[in-house]
């Protein structure tokens, strides 16, 4: 076990106040987590309807991958987000990072759900949405960074994997929020509606976050900040963490395409290829959305009972790389709904396992003067590579070989790699909680 004192965990200031205080400081979080979240939820439920209204074209698939293509720009730029935000995380602190980073993706919601439809403007239409998107990366580049080492900093270690837990958990709520919105307006309006006005109601609804999240965010205590630092943090993790950035990157690759295959990019395929009403595909968001906000917590709390958290992520992953397989082939040679449901539970329950453990395995390898760069780093170009294009790599797949088992191949591809990572990943891990001060 190591040093109480180890490097690459260091010391952080306890959140203030009690249970109310922790509640605050989950909510601050989740919140500007949500909005992100939220956002790219309703992007991919009406991603059909969007490819429509933005990107015309003849073929079948043409318009949808555009749509899913467009959702993966905004992750070109989330690496950029992550260095420049997380730089700023590392220097003036976390919470003034935070702050930042809810304005910017506030910007980019309104942006898409403000846009005039092709049909009236033109080109200048997807240009908006791409514009949009940009914002809505750089921003969630830096947020999960920010946000997550502030959840760690807060709690002593005996808390930690609870409160980061909720990075997830508030992924969750939100995937549930989006669904159910869905859900409602594909129910309650007719499909010309729905085309024409609809799917933006969810967009502008969740513009509503961004103000209750600043608001709730000044509150927040600072765990950090090193305005007289020489060079910047990122420079510092490149120089001396090549090895936990390395790492940490390939060991999210699983759980990264899980998450936007089997929660973003499930209700698209059970109504593109499986040929399932719109409406009924929507509760697969609404399964995945509860059960990452059920499990997750509960998984933190596991985490923070446990001696090494390395083997539950390596059992989670593995579980969930076995599973896919059967899981897709299932769902190919039934129609029912729910069995489809139960699939997409089981494979988000191995995700949600892997949410808490997880994020400490890689929080704990950095020091805190790069904690919030190395994560957000580890974050931003891990999902970047391999779960902001995955909607469009499966869609691709599925379109040029005609094999709907296409988006399982990748799944299992990605846990692999992930795997071998985990193998390589050397755990850090505090000393005993009965000797540990607030905050270590």
């Amino acid at each position: 076990m190591a040093n109480l004192h180890n490097p690459a965990i260091g010391s952080s200031v306890p959140a203030r106040g009690g249970h109310a205080s922790r509640f605050m400081l989950i909510a601050a979080t989740s919140l500007g987590n949500g909005l992100e979240m939220f956002d790219f939820t309703i992007y991919s439920f009406f991603a059909v309807i969007i490819g429509k209204q933005f990107f015309p074209s003849h073929s079948p698939f043409g318009s949808l991958l555009m749509a899913v293509a467009t959702f993966g720009i905004g992750f070109v730029v989330r690496p950029i987000g992550g260095v420049v935000i997380g730089n700023y995380a590392d220097r003036a602190g976390r919470k003034a990072a935070m702050t930042l980073t809810i304005v910017v993706m506030a910007a980019g919601t309104a942006l898409i759900g403000l846009a005039p439809p092709y049909a009236s403007i033109g080109v200048l239409a997807p240009v908006l949405v791409v514009a949009g998107r940009l914002l809505q990366g750089f921003s969630a580049g830096g947020e999960i960074g920010a946000s997550t080492t502030l959840l760690m900093e807060s709690g002593v270690a005996t808390t930690r994997g609870f409160l980061v837990s909720w990075q997830v958990a508030s992924q969750g709520a939100a995937a549930l929020a989006g669904a159910l919105s869905g859900f409602a307006l594909a129910h309650l309006l007719t499909p010309a509606a729905l085309e024409s006005w609809g799917w933006r109601v969810p967009f502008l609804c969740g513009l509503l976050i961004g103000p209750v999240g600043l608001y709730i965010r000044r509150s927040l205590h600072e765990t950090h900040t090193d305005e007289a630092r020489e060079t910047s943090a990122f420079s510092e993790a490149l120089r001396s963490h090549r090895r936990e950035l390395l790492t940490g990157i390939l060991m999210i690759v699983g759980s990264t395409a899980t998450m936007y295959i089997a929660v973003f990019y499930m209700p698209t395929y059970l109504i593109k290829v499986l040929h399932m009403p719109s409406a009924t595909a929507f509760l697969s968001g609404c399964v995945s959305g509860a059960t990452l906000f059920v499990v997750a917590p509960l998984s933190g709390l596991l985490a923070d009972r446990l001696k090494r958290r390395k083997p539950v992520v390596f059992g989670a992953t593995l579980t969930g790389g076995l599973l896919v397989f059967p899981a897709f082939w299932l769902l190919n040679h039934t129609a029912n709904l729910g069995v489809a449901l139960a699939i997409v539970a089981l494979l988000v329950s191995c995700l949600a396992i892997i949410a808490g453990p997880g994020f400490l395995l890689i929080l704990e390898a950095f020091p805190k003067r790069v904690r919030a760069t190395g994560l957000s780093v580890v974050y931003s170009v891990g999902v970047s590579i391999f779960g902001g294009f995955a909607q469009f790599i499966v869609t691709w797949l599925i379109s040029a070989t005609g094999n709907p088992m296409s988006p399982a191949w990748y799944m299992v591809a990605c846990s692999a790699i992930s795997l071998c990572a985990l193998l390589a990943l050397r755990e850090q891990r505090a000393a005993s909680p009965a000797t540990l001060h607030p905050g270590q």
